[in-house]
């Protein structure tokens, strides 16, 4: 997939890590597409570094770290709703 492609990466990934003081920080971007990661974008401030393959073991790797931190599927008002009833 091209960056040219009409997906836009939405979901920022928090930095992973920085480098030598006064340079912007690495960040990675998750780009999808019909709802599944289907690229992450490696960005120093607005510079494009490199992409990266989710399926790839390093892919993997940085959406374990932050997707499992932050994924909740059921907010907690509609589980207090439901039991309620």
């Amino acid at each position: 997939m091209s960056e040219s492609d009409s997906v836009s990466p939405e979901n920022s990934i928090e930095p992973a890590s920085s480098q030598a003081s006064g340079a912007e920080e690495i960040t990675y971007h998750a780009v999808e597409k019909d709802g599944q990661v289907t690229a992450i974008w490696e960005m120093q401030g607005r510079k494009h570094l490199r992409t990266i393959d989710p399926r790839s073991r390093q892919g993997r790797e940085i959406l374990n770290l932050y997707t499992t931190e932050h994924h909740d599927d059921t907010p907690p008002a509609a589980t207090e709703a439901a039991s309620s009833v």
